[in-house]
């Protein structure tokens, strides 16, 4: 799928689960095109094209609520910011509705927002469907985002932007070694044995304390793409013990973070 810059590091949606992101790109890879920035252009959606995400329909129902009610800021191109929901009108609860089917619309300030876009990020939907942690879907849309640049290879963030951007949810994890075990290293671990780049982060210090996050990726070569795709094949079952074999190839040391 093809995704705009503008909602992949989006402010405010860090109470989103793993679950509520995967739906939203199916949505919007389905409305993707000239009309989805279209002021309250209905897009329609068969349900089992949402089965992927949600075993059962109380469980979708309430991930279409928190798209509801999750405000984003979102910067746009010429540096100004709106503020918007993620998720618009939509029938899923109504008795009348075609059965099967499910019509949505995004909002308006989100669809004026889409229609300045000038940057996307190419992502591979069964990469996106294989992590068992939202942590690592963040991180890959964010490196998918930049690898094709071929002005830079790396960045750097502050801690607390580095967060939003992984979508931790405010007062978790404040200490930064319980950050990275529970949320950068793992991180890594599923974006570089399931995605075509690499990607490692390394802390930055001011005096005692870590203040930013530096990250570097780079495009993997054939036998390392090939790995990943096998790694992707694979059951998800036994992957999470599969991949911690090789977390201290993939992943910055724990011993580095517990400050």
């Amino acid at each position: 799928m093809v995704k705009p810059a503008e909602l992949i590091e989006v402010q405010g949606a860090s109470s989103l689960s793993l679950s509520d992101r995967r739906l939203f790109n199916i949505l919007l890879r389905n409305a993707f095109g000239p009309d989805l920035a279209s002021e309250a252009k209905e897009f329609q959606i068969p349900l089992s094209d949402l089965r992927g995400t949600h075993d059962n329909n109380d469980r979708l129902i309430g991930s279409i609520e928190a798209l509801m009610k999750t405000v984003v800021y979102i910067r746009k191109p010429d540096g100004s910011t709106d503020r918007a929901q993620l998720l618009g009108d939509n029938n899923l609860t109504d008795p009348n509705r075609p059965r099967g089917v499910l019509t949505y619309t995004f909002p308006a300030r989100l669809a004026a927002a889409l229609a300045d876009s000038t940057v996307y990020a190419r992502l591979e939907l069964e990469i996106l469907h294989a992590f068992t942690s939202k942590y690592a879907l963040a991180l890959y849309e964010a490196v998918a985002r930049r690898v094709r640049l071929s002005h830079m290879t790396m960045e750097v963030f502050e801690l607390d932007a580095f967060r939003e951007l992984l979508g931790v949810e405010e007062g978790k994890l404040g200490v930064f070694g319980n950050l990275n075990r529970k949320a950068i290293a793992p991180a890594l671990v599923e974006v570089n044995a399931l995605a075509p780049f690499g990607v490692v982060a390394q802390p930055r210090r001011t005096g005692r304390r870590v203040t930013h996050v530096c990250i570097s990726w780079w495009d993997k070569d054939v036998n390392a793409r090939k790995e990943a795709y096998q790694e992707l094949k694979r059951p998800k079952v036994g992957r999470r013990a599969r991949l911690n074999g090789t977390a201290e190839d993939v992943a910055p040391s724990a011993d580095l973070f517990e400050h």
